[in-house]
């Protein structure tokens, strides 16, 4: 993917995500709903400040829960299923970029494809989320910090565009 202003490739963060037995469904695949939370395991660990000794990407600027004074909200969620995930034992690779960085709203984009050195790799799903900052007691909007801007703007790139019906 290039960033059609520039023509320069869109840097991604690649987040290795395992599948667990237990999030097929009766037809044998990943159901739809555990999708929702594969993405947010892998935004998680974008997003969040690790703890002492733990590794994540240059994006984990924010930190976590009520004391932190600031939460990240769901605005919209948006999904395009594009072929069924099966059960592997190696990590999906989730890729993730910033489609916008707004006032308090951030866009997230994800491509999820089959793990890592599969042959030729598979696109399961692509997705985006809209998140708003808000501050932890009044749950009123809060601009996005300089430090997030500054971790966040390498990564971002064009929006993702959806097949329409």
């Amino acid at each position: 993917m290039t960033d059609s202003s520039t023509g320069a490739p869109v840097r991604r963060i690649h987040v290795p995500i395992h599948l667990r037995w237990g999030d097929l469904d009766a037809f044998n695949h990943v159901n739809n709903a555990t999708m929702l939370k594969l993405l947010e395991e892998a935004r998680i660990r974008v997003f969040w400040t690790p703890e002492a000794g733990e590794q994540a990407p240059d994006t984990a600027v924010m930190d976590a829960g009520f004391a932190a004074g600031e939460l990240s909200l769901i605005a919209r969620q948006e999904i395009e299923y594009l072929a069924p995930v099966p059960y592997r034992r190696e990590p999906l690779d989730v890729q993730m970029w910033f489609g916008k960085l707004g006032g308090s709203s951030v866009e997230v984009c994800y491509e999820v494809f089959s793990p890592v050195g599969v042959t030729p790799p598979v696109l399961y799903a692509r997705a985006a989320s809209t998140l708003v900052m808000v501050d932890a007691e009044t749950f009123r909007p809060v601009r996005l910090s300089e430090t997030m801007r500054t971790a966040w703007s390498p990564y971002l790139g064009e929006p993702l565009e959806f097949s329409r019906r």
